[in-house]
């Protein structure tokens, strides 16, 4: 077993707290190594670093932010095969996960560099022509950001990255699922020339969990927040937030559709779906987890559909890695509750036991119907519902049947119908004849309804972290 311990990041010094818990490999099972467990005085600790290295930062020339994310980009290049097998051991993902998070992460620290410069003020013409005014743009201060596991470079990169290049300083409370993950981002910008106390990094365990969280929201120093996680503990930060009057970014679940026309490109749609559905076993908030398809094209939809299946992720090679065995018992029960309510199979077995109780094989069911648990909830699993209609009208009613909007994809051949699917599905974003599952630095990221609200990504994703201040003067 390893003795090494994940140590918390507090004014650029690496802390190795005493009181720790085991970090276990989903695929094993076995202890990889250990974590710090912080408490609220630890939490306290981090946000008065950043408080005290805020005045500095914030005045900090564009420029010097730039090169810092610059090298960052390089250094995490290089570092790239130590840094994927952090990735890999803690949150069982292939190395074409930890591939995607890490070229997506490298482009978002040169996209980032080059957006630095771009926060810009303005001076209005005032209705008395004796005074003039001038609008700024300044950093909101210490920054509590809170990223998940499943994708954890991407997600925890951004949640520090933009506030940070805006001229805030950051407390990342990191995901104990993926601790080392998440220390390695702030050792990339710790290595990259970041001043000390910029970002802090702590995590602790579940039980911890409620108190240090809400000992940092209810800190008076900490000015704005944002979240990635489940809509379930979204709903609980968006709360604590409320009572201290903090403005926050909540990036939550998802339901994601696609809706399959009967003019659609069948194969192209059967890839993207078996992709949207089924990369990293579902365990993305953007997956696909429901396929509307038009009747007329059902059929021909499910063979093709089965057959992409089989060729992506073979009956005969390993079942699918999912970060525990509560989610593939999670998966099975939504599953086993459709069944039990009419719904059908159209491949796998439920009742079948892999080589370990964290591997689940990708399965699709049909006739689904709202009374089953599977046509409401997010299973963050390897299962998609497949919806038979008719009509535009209702597949959008079965689109936008759901309390989530992240995203959603449709496939359809004529321009026009996709855009008036486009414009009447209630997400964040719709990708045509694209897999539900997209995310780069050029298109701003984020959900409607219960998938949260604010924007990560592009010029957006920059201005969430500066607020406005108007100067006025008597000429």
């Amino acid at each position: 077993m390893s003795t090494y311990t994940v140590p918390f990041v507090i004014n650029g010094e690496e802390l190795r707290i005493e009181n720790t818990f085991d970090v276990k490999s989903p695929d094993t099972g076995e202890v990889l190594h250990k974590c710090g467990i912080a408490t609220e005085a630890d939490a306290l600790t981090a946000v008065e670093a950043a408080a005290a290295a805020g005045p500095k930062w914030r005045s900090s020339l564009p420029a010097e932010r730039r090169d810092v994310f610059l090298r960052a980009s390089e250094i995490m290049n290089n570092r790239r095969d130590e840094l994927a097998q952090y990735m890999i051991d803690e949150v069982g993902a292939s190395q074409d996960w930890a591939d995607f998070n890490l070229n997506l992460v490298v482009d978002m620290f040169k996209d980032v560099a080059g957006r630095v410069n771009a926060v810009e003020g303005t001076v209005p013409a005032c209705a008395d022509p004796d005074i003039s005014a001038m609008v700024l743009k300044e950093p909101y201060g210490v920054v509590l950001a809170m990223a998940p596991w499943n994708a954890p470079y991407i997600l925890g990169t951004r949640s520090v990255l933009f506030p940070i290049a805006a001229g805030c300083t950051a407390v990342l409370k990191g995901s104990e699922m993926a601790p080392r993950t998440h220390h390695a981002i702030v050792s990339v910008l710790t290595e990259a020339g970041l001043p000390k106390g910029v970002v802090n990094y702590i995590v602790t365990d579940p039980a911890h969990a409620p108190s240090v969280t809400e000992s940092l929201i209810a800190n008076p120093t900490v000015k704005k927040i944002n979240f990635t996680g489940s809509t379930a503990v979204g709903r609980i930060i968006g709360k604590l937030a409320g009572q201290h009057l903090k403005p926050v970014v909540l990036e939550l679940g998802g339901k994601a559709p696609a809706i399959v026309w009967e003019d659609a490109d069948l194969g192209l749609a059967a890839i993207q779906c078996t992709l949207g559905s089924f990369f990293f076993s579902g365990q993305v908030c953007m997956s696909t987890e429901r396929i509307i398809v038009h009747k007329k094209v059902s059929t021909a939809f499910q063979e093709n559909l089965l057959a992409t299946m089989e060729k992506f992720f073979p009956s005969k090679g390993d079942a699918q890695i999912l970060i525990n065995a509560q989610s593939v018992d999670k998966n099975k029960k939504l599953l086993k509750d459709a069944v039990g309510k009419g719904a059908l199979l159209l491949n796998g077995d439920v009742d079948v036991e892999e080589s370990s109780k964290t591997r689940m094989r990708p399965v699709v069911i049909s006739k689904i119907t709202p009374e089953m648990d599977i046509y409401k909830q997010e299973s963050f699993g390897p299962s998609v519902s497949l919806i038979e209609v008719e009509t535009e009208e209702e597949a959008l009613r079965v689109a936008n049947d759901t309390e989530y909007g992240l995203s959603s994809a449709v496939f359809t051949e004529n321009l026009r119908t996709a855009l008036r699917f486009a414009r009447g599905i209630e997400t964040g974003a719709v990708h045509i004849n694209n897999m539900t599952i997209h995310d780069e630095m050029t298109l701003p990221h984020g959900g409607a309804k219960a998938s949260g609200y604010g924007r990560f990504n592009t010029q957006t994703g920059l201005e969430e972290w500066v607020r406005t201040k108007t100067i006025t003067w008597r000429n």
